[in-house]
């Protein structure tokens, strides 16, 4: 490994422990349920009881803004009711449910809106019941491979110590002949998950950005050389390995911090993780509601959000966000896309967003 290139933290980043949990009183009937609440007692975590894991109205905090990051370490464990899946285009067919809300405090996380006024993190219990649900998804699209989603709306790598559920999913897709798992994560913690029968169904993603980004704007996530060592780890466990690069931005230097990223993944990773490697990209876009909560949360950010410099492009539901225009979207795309091909020949860019 070239140690010019990579150079290990000084503080390893922790695994997430949480203030404060909430238990659903139904959650404790079932084994996960029970487990979960053992470790909170034998962690001296403060436990209360709520009726609803999608309501939690009481956490502590003196403004909206110290609620709001009490809200990102506390825990709530529940079921979960609603077992329709949503779609997952273009990265799967399915998201498949695992969690809802992470400990990390990206600025630009379109969870900020989609949560909204719930960033709390909350695990189910009741994984047999969605993993059933997955199967008959599977069945009803035989013979044609089906693929799932399962950090859609979380890091389930960063509350496996917690849940253990993303390797019962990996096991569980790992015997499904048709059946598909992929997760993208900005945490480290993979032990748990090195030893899964996972039977190459399943592609384990990192999230990683140029230097600036993830300085910037990736608070409370592992650093890019604990990802990159998770990484090579992974690969040599026999997960087919991936990498998203996203939010891609446009910024002061960003031909060299975005080429100094694929140099470094070059020289890091071992043989083994460049034989079956994906890369997928996404450009930085925002809503204006997305703009209004992130400066509200984190109000010294450095994030750009001019709507003057952006495209306005229309989604799904008519709302709109913006994203770069057309000239530097190509730039960007155009020079990464060169640099994978150049360090990674063999690998495959999924699609550029």
């Amino acid at each position: 490994m070239a140690t010019e290139l990579l150079t290990p933290p000084i503080r390893q980043t922790q695994v997430f422990v949480p203030e404060l949990v909430y238990f659903e009183p139904d959650a404790l009937d079932y084994p996960k349920g029970k487990r979960i609440h053992e470790w909170a007692l034998k962690e001296g975590l403060p436990i209360r009881m709520t009726t609803s894991h999608n309501r939690i109205t009481n956490l502590p905090g003196e403004s909206d803004l110290e609620k709001y990051r009490i809200a990102k370490r506390t825990l709530v464990v529940g079921i979960r009711k609603t077992l329709k899946f949503d779609t997952s285009k273009p990265s799967a067919e399915y998201a498949i449910p695992i969690a809802t809300g992470c400990m990390a405090h990206c600025h630009y996380c379109y969870l900020q809106t989609t949560l909204g006024a719930k960033p709390y993190i909350r695990v189910y219990v009741n994984t047999d019941d969605i993993l059933k649900q997955a199967k008959q998804y599977i069945e009803e699209r035989a013979p044609e491979i089906t693929r799932f989603e399962a950090a859609c709306t979380s890091d389930p790598v960063g509350l496996e110590h917690i849940s253990g559920s993303l390797k019962e999913y990996i096991e569980f897709m790992g015997r499904e002949p048709l059946g598909r798992l992929r997760f993208v994560t900005k945490f480290h913690h993979v032990e748990p998950l090195l030893d899964a029968k996972h039977n190459g169904h399943t592609r384990f993603r990192f999230s990683v950005n140029a230097d600036y980004v993830i300085k910037h704007f990736e608070p409370a996530t592992s650093s890019f050389y604990e990802r990159i060592e998770a990484a090579g780890k992974v690969a040599k466990a026999g997960y087919p390995l991936g990498f998203i690069i996203a939010p891609i931005i446009w910024h002061e230097g960003w031909e060299e911090g975005y080429g100094e990223l694929l140099h470094k993944l070059k020289e890091a990773l071992p043989p083994e993780a460049t034989s079956d490697l994906t890369f997928e990209l996404i450009q930085h876009r925002f809503t204006k509601t997305a703009k209004n909560i992130i400066h509200q949360r984190y109000p010294k950010t450095k994030l750009e959000m001019d709507e003057a410099k952006r495209k306005y492009k229309w989604g799904r539901w008519g709302q709109g966000k913006y994203v770069y225009p057309d000239e530097q979207a190509a730039a960007l795309r155009e020079f990464i896309s060169e640099r994978i091909f150049t360090h990674f020949p063999k690998a495959k860019i999924d699609y550029f967003t």
